[in-house]
């Protein structure tokens, strides 16, 4: 079961390529293989353009060759098909011990779903969820996307809100695989709808739904040269 505040660090990024905060995750995972008792992680970034397809994803649902296209993909280990990152969404990955909350990853995907939701709903929208399937819609549209890898019962990759971004990459693609429903974006509801604010409320909307207790907020912008 869930323990009382939980101590998580929170990490509130800038921009950052795929790859590096892909090495992020893998390094924080590792460390809480290691050192059970480190307080957990959550990262809020963004990502330049990029496409990433799930460990059993099928090439398929790509509406370009990704041998002969200037777009970059990214197979990664996370479960689900094919999706697109890009500024203006919000992309949260949190590093969760689950031996500290609750040993089932139906009942993670379902928490995630539930941060969403109540981020959502607290600019009046209503968010949804659909019977066998992963994600948040508002109405018949998705608005958020969860693909997620647990490993020894920690947790990394996340989920994808769609705040205010240039939709039209998803255009290249059948966005998770599933042809008969488009995607939409918080902005397309709120007009004026910024990240900032959307994460601002999404910080506490997890703090709530994960009883966890945040360490002093921690921002970083990324810069390539450290890299």
């Amino acid at each position: 079961m869930i323990n009382d505040k939980r101590k998580c660090q929170l990490k509130v990024l800038g921009v950052v390529p795929y790859q590096v905060a892909w090495e992020w995750q893998r390094s924080l995972v590792d460390i809480l293989k290691h050192n059970p008792n480190e307080p957990d992680t959550l990262l809020l970034l963004e990502h330049p353009p990029v496409y990433t397809l799930g460990q059993g994803a099928d090439k398929k649902f790509l509406k370009f060759d990704p041998n002969n296209s200037a777009e970059t993909v990214v197979q990664i280990e996370r479960g689900g098909e094919v999706t697109y990152h890009c500024p203006g969404q919000l992309v949260g990955y949190p590093i969760l011990n689950l031996h500290y909350y609750r040993q089932d990853l139906h009942w993670y995907l379902r928490q995630l779903e539930e941060v969403i939701i109540q981020t959502v709903g607290a600019f009046g929208l209503q968010g949804d969820r659909v019977a066998g399937m992963t994600g948040v819609w508002i109405g018949d549209a998705k608005v958020a996307a969860i693909g997620i890898k647990v490993s020894r019962w920690i947790t990394m990759h996340g989920f994808a809100l769609n705040v205010c971004p240039d939709l039209s990459g998803f255009q290249k693609i059948v966005p998770c695989g599933i042809a008969d429903k488009p995607v939409t974006s918080l902005a397309q509801f709120v007009p004026d709808i910024t990240v900032e604010a959307v994460r601002e409320q999404l910080i506490q909307s997890f703090a709530d739904v994960f009883q966890v207790e945040f360490d002093q907020l921690n921002p970083f912008i990324y810069s390539a040269d450290e890299n």
